[in-house]
C-alpha cells in the first residue's frame, strides 16, 4: 500500500526515458564517429585523395561537396576543432525530438554548402564540418525566437552567451585558408531550418 503524499516514477516511464537517451547517444555517436572514420581513413590510404570531393565553387563537380564535405578534414587539429561543437550543439539539437537533429543538420549541410560553392573563390576546395557546427548554433538560436518555449529560449541564450562571439567572427572572412562562406552558408541554412519547422507554444496541442 503506497503512503500518502509520496510519488514513485513508472518504471515504464524511466525506462522511456533512458531509451531516449540511449538513442541520442548512439545515433550521435555514429555521426560524429563517421567523420572521424573517414579522417584515418584518408591518413591511411592518402592515394584515394578523399578531400578532392569537397565543394568546389561554380562547377558541376563541385556540387557533390555538400553532401560529402562534411566528412572531409584537413588534418587531425582540424576535425578536432569541429569535434566538441558537432557533439555539445549536436546533442542539444536532438531535443524535444531526433527529427530536430535531422532538420538542422541537413538545412546546415544545404546552406553551408551552396554558400561555398556561390561565394568561394575560384578554385578552391571547401571541406570541412564546421559548417554544421555553425549550422547548430543557428538552428539551436533561432529555434528559440521562433517558438518561445522556455526551454528553447534558455538553450538560445546558453549558445549565445557560449558560442556567439566566436561564431560571429567566424562569419567574416579574417584567416586565409578558412571557410567563413562555408560558416555563414550554415548558419543562415540553421536558421532558415528552424523558421520552417517551428511550432510556436501557442499552437502546440498538449
Amino acid at each position: 500500500m503506497s503512503q500518502p503524499g509520496v510519488s514513485t516514477a513508472s518504471p515504464r516511464a524511466t525506462g522511456s526515458f533512458v531509451d531516449r537517451i540511449k538513442d541520442r547517444v548512439v545515433l550521435l555517436a555514429l555521426f560524429v564517429g563517421s567523420m572521424w572514420a573517414t579522417f584515418f581513413l584518408s591518413v591511411a590510404m592518402p592515394f584515394l585523395h578523399l578531400n578532392r570531393h569537397g565543394v568546389v565553387p561554380r562547377t558541376l563537380g563541385g556540387l557533390q561537396g555538400i553532401l560529402f564535405a562534411p566528412w572531409l578534414h584537413a588534418g587531425l587539429w582540424h576535425i578536432t576543432a569541429n569535434t566538441g561543437g558537432l557533439v555539445v550543439l549536436g546533442w542539444l539539437t536532438m531535443w524535444p525530438r531526433i527529427a530536430n537533429f535531422w532538420q538542422a543538420t541537413v538545412g546546415a549541410m544545404l546552406g553551408a554548402g551552396l554558400c561555398a560553392w556561390l561565394l568561394g573563390a575560384p578554385y578552391s576546395v571547401h571541406i570541412g564540418a564546421s559548417g554544421v557546427v555553425f549550422g547548430y548554433a543557428g538552428y539551436l538560436v533561432a529555434r528559440g525566437f521562433y517558438t518561445r518555449g522556455i526551454l528553447s529560449i534558455l538553450v538560445a541564450l546558453f549558445v549565445a552567451s557560449s558560442y556567439g562571439l566566436s561564431m560571429l567572427y567566424g562569419l567574416l572572412p579574417n584567416y586565409p585558408g578558412v571557410s567563413w562562406q562555408s560558416h555563414l552558408g550554415g548558419a543562415i541554412g540553421g536558421i532558415v531550418a528552424a523558421r520552417m519547422f517551428a511550432v510556436p507554444r501557442s499552437r502546440t496541442v498538449p
